[in-house]
């Protein structure tokens, strides 16, 4: 009776851990496959939706990632279960690539329409700020346009935008120096200067102005 006893109850413990194991294989099937399908699921998301909420789906990522690896324990097929993990890291990798390039194309888009506004079209390339350009005749006239394209649009610009635009100042401000030594007219250093006064009471109340409103807005 003992005896019977003894294997009956190894058979259940038996059949507890098998059924348990069954579990988790089965919990871990449906963690890869919850992966997969979330990777998946991002080739549909725009990519104005993806810049806006990008630390969200990089954190949702590497959240279900890490649930993903953890659930590599328990497959059933561990192999292939590292092979779908992989195929959806290459596939998560690919879209990145693919959405950032995309994000820097439009933000790129913007820096080149915000110069060519200011400026005159093609006279600030991308990845060139010399203003080799600029020389003692002419800019007065770069200074006012400047002041002026800002002036008129001041109240619509994005933080992206009054960032660019004090890149340009600061830029055209290092030209202004050699043009100074090049024969600049007391008149016209004069002008500029008057305009730079004007400048740059405004610029420091927009971006503060924009800050406020920026973190307003991410409440």
């Amino acid at each position: 009776m003992k005896r019977k006893n003894l294997i009956l109850g190894l058979a259940v413990i038996v059949a507890s851990f098998t059924s348990c194991k069954d579990e988790n294989e089965q919990r871990a099937e449906e963690t890869v496959d919850r992966y997969e399908s979330y990777v998946d699921s991002l080739s549909n998301v725009a990519v104005a939706d993806a810049k806006a909420n990008w630390q969200a789906i990089e954190a949702a990522y590497q959240q279900r990632t890490s649930e993903a690896e953890a659930a590599l324990e328990n497959a059933k097929d561990r192999a292939k279960a590292e092979e779908r993990l992989a195929e959806s890291r290459a596939k998560y990798d690919a879209w990145k690539v693919r959405v950032q390039d995309e994000i820097n194309a439009e933000a790129n888009s913007g820096s080149r329409q915000l110069r060519d506004t200011m400026f005159g079209p093609g006279k600030v390339a991308d990845g060139d700020m010399s203003f080799s350009w600029v020389n003692k005749d002419n800019i007065l006239q770069v200074y006012q346009n400047f002041y002026d394209t800002y002036s008129a649009n001041k109240d619509n610009y994005s933080r992206e935008e009054l960032d660019e635009i004090k890149l340009l100042y600061e830029a055209l401000d290092t030209r202004k120096n050699t043009v100074e030594k090049e024969g600049l007219s007391a008149e016209d250093n004069r002008k500029i200067a008057a305009l730079k006064v004007k400048f740059a009471p405004s610029f420091k109340w927009e971006r503060i102005t924009s800050k406020a409103e920026e973190n307003d807005a991410a409440k």
